[in-house]
């Protein structure tokens, strides 16, 4: 059996631009190169978005460098890339994305402990740019908060 692993890619930038609502966690098919990739923690999320098609749920820009010992059998490092998930979960999916204002951002790609590589999506909303600057200002406070209590140990 595979022990848990600790790769774990994140989209940072979707917890900084979007404000998330409801989280899923998806399998992902993947060509074998592409595993090997990604347990090698060559996989980037940033830019990347899910979209409908035939009503199956694809995640398109998402990077996933080429395997540096593949063949010519390697992949392309930024094909789209079905989503696994069951038809209850797609049509939330669909219902949450139907409403204006709302997409789905793939959040976090990790490795579970059994060895298959899953991608955690949150259904989000764009923020204004006063929204970010106040997650900025938060985020500042509580650094000072914690900067204080350290010196006051």
């Amino acid at each position: 059996m595979h022990k848990a692993s600790n790769i774990s890619v994140k989209n940072r930038r979707a917890f900084f631009d979007y404000e998330l609502t409801d989280f899923f966690v998806a399998g992902i098919q993947l060509f074998g190169t592409e595993i090997k990739a990604i347990r090698e923690g060559k996989a980037g999320l940033s830019d990347s978005y899910c979209i409908f098609i035939n009503n199956e749920l694809w995640v398109k820009n998402m990077h996933i460098a080429e395997y540096s010992f593949g063949t010519f059998a390697n992949h392309e490092a930024r094909r789209e890339r079905k989503l696994l998930l069951t038809k209850k979960e797609l049509a939330k999916l669909v219902r949450a994305t139907k409403e204006t204002g709302f997409t789905i951002i793939p959040t976090k790609l990790f490795i579970n402990e059994k060895g298959l590589a899953k991608l955690e999506l949150a259904v989000a909303r764009g923020k204004k740019s006063y929204d970010k600057r106040q997650t900025l200002k938060e985020k500042e406070d509580k650094r000072q908060m914690d900067r204080a209590s350290k010196k006051s140990i």
